[in-house]
């Protein structure tokens, strides 16, 4: 039998609301047609916005939104957004399909949708073909309240208050489809670019984010970190306030990635090792981090993350549109486990994408729209928003027979809040459910108030259309709590929270 061991009187960090952000780039169907379709459409909307796919988000807490990309912030020119839409500019999206950009949808509407959403706003800029100019500029649009060229325009264009801009991303993947540069030609880019983002309202400081690593490039965070804290004064910490790294689990090569919805129990396995694999990622990142930044001031952004498979059959092969299965819900359940207990250095983490794209929490089709397995998971530990990250042990796990030799079958987070303790665990097996034990070291009786599982009959189980819930959280039961401990039987391929008062 495993044993989780929760030791409620040791904090081991606050786990961030804006680790449970989201990202949302012009690609594919994400933006048009998932989160905006005009105001004279016929779908129901705010101001442009689908009411349906808002309310959805909502109802998950979605703390912050990433915009507008992506490899195609690094494209993106700002002035192309604003002002009347029949007469803004058109773009090749030279990214993603090919397709035209009519930049219906640009700053004013962003900011209108995270005001909906009531969630922080994440904007990217464009370094790999903007200027320092543009950039600042940008900021000035959006958050000066005096007097301006650019304050006036933004009046002109219909916003009379400055907006606030809560994350500042200075470029993306530099080191790829935003330039091409090697680290120590992008950190002094970056001291140079994120000069001129300036704090216009010293009430709501911009916080500032460097493109960090692609996954396993080590060197990238070392150069990066080295070239921007090295004669720099001590209180400037670097002139960034995060760094990012970017994520994607992709079972295999990337040219074989294989089905969302049709897979081997290797490839399953594979998976999981993969989204698993996580874990060494943010403890070697953090360990370069911490050479520099000892007293961890910065903080760390994982902000794309998530499953990567071939698009659906019949497709656009660049709108990276791909179904969510259970196998999406145990690669979500498994990185915000290990997102929650690496609270203490990483700080916002944003899913690729939101709607229709990647390991997206909703779809839509026209007028339908659903819920995916993914957000089931995102609903399920929504409650570890803000909570404080207590110390968690699992003894008596061994790792399943199918699965790498580093990959455990349980992986777990606890956190308390407002005096409930949210307990949130995940069994990889394929075939084999778990008993556990779980043990308070307090002098507290506990009880259960609430407890859901994300699983079903089939691993390959998705939502479609005709069936839109088909994998969703239901009330799991299959526990007995006597005050001082919890024994429950977790079912294979299962996401399961608890929270107990």
């Amino acid at each position: 039998m495993a044993k989780l061991t929760v030791n409620e009187n040791k904090v081991c960090g606050t786990i961030e609301p804006e680790l449970y952000g989201h990202f949302s780039e012009h690609l594919g169907r994400c933006i048009y047609e998932g989160l905006f379709v005009g105001e004279d459409s016929d779908i129901p909307n705010v101001n442009g916005m689908r009411s349906d796919v808002v309310e959805a988000l909502k109802e998950i807490r979605v703390p912050v939104l990433r915009w507008p990309g992506g490899c195609f912030a690094d494209e993106y020119q700002w002035r192309d957004g604003i002002g009347d839409r029949k007469k803004r500019k058109k773009m090749v999206n030279t990214h993603w399909g090919g397709v035209t950009e009519d930049n219906s949808f640009g700053t004013h509407e962003f900011m209108e949708l995270c005001r909906q959403l009531g969630c922080k706003t994440y904007i990217n800029g464009n370094v790999g073909s903007g200027t320092v100019q543009e950039m600042s500029e940008w900021v000035e649009y959006m958050t000066f309240g005096g007097q301006s060229p650019m304050s006036d325009l933004r009046r002109q264009n219909g916003h009379e208050e400055p907006w606030t801009v809560d994350y500042f991303g200075v470029g993306n993947e530099n080191w790829g489809c935003g330039g091409n540069m090697t680290p120590a030609y992008y950190a002094n880019e970056y001291r140079r670019y994120q000069t001129y983002v300036r704090h216009y309202d010293n009430a709501h400081p911009i916080k500032k984010i460097a493109c960090g690593a692609n996954a396993a490039d080590y060197h990238w965070t070392d150069i990066v970190m080295k070239t921007c804290f090295e004669e720099s004064p001590k209180e400037a910490h670097g002139f960034m306030d995060l760094l990012s790294l970017h994520y994607y689990t992709v079972p295999g090569e990337w040219s074989q990635k294989g089905a969302a919805t049709e897979y081997s129990d290797d490839k399953w396995y594979l998976t999981m090792d993969k989204a698993y694999f996580m874990e060494e990622l943010l403890t070697r990142h953090e360990t370069i981090m911490d050479r520099y930044d000892p007293d961890r001031i910065v903080g760390l952004s994982v902000d794309e993350w998530g499953t990567w498979f071939d698009v659906e059959p019949g497709t656009n092969p660049g709108f990276l549109y791909q179904q969510s299965t259970v196998r999406d819900a145990l690669v979500a359940g498994i990185t915000l486990n290990i997102l929650n207990k690496h609270c203490d250095r990483v700080k916002m983490a944003n899913i690729a994408q939101m709607v229709n794209v990647l390991q997206a929490v909703i779809l839509t089709d026209g007028d339908k729209m659903l819920k995916t397995p993914t957000w089931h998971v995102f609903n399920q530990y929504k409650h570890h928003q803000g909570g404080k990250l207590l110390e968690s042990t699992l003894t008596d796990v061994g790792t399943e027979k199918g699965a790498g030799e580093k990959t455990p079958k349980l992986t777990e987070s606890v956190s308390e809040k407002d005096g409930i303790i949210t307990i949130t665990l995940s069994n990889l097996s394929l075939s084999d459910s778990e008993s556990t034990e779980i043990v308070f070291t307090g002098d507290q009786k506990r009880e259960v108030t609430e407890a859901t599982i994300v699983t079903s009959k089939d691993v390959h189980d998705h939502n479609t259309f005709d069936q839109p819930e088909t994998v969703k959280a239901v009330a799991f039961t299959d526990y007995k709590a006597d005050g001082r401990s919890i024994r429950l039987n977790l079912p294979a391929a299962s996401v399961v929270a608890l929270r107990v008062k």
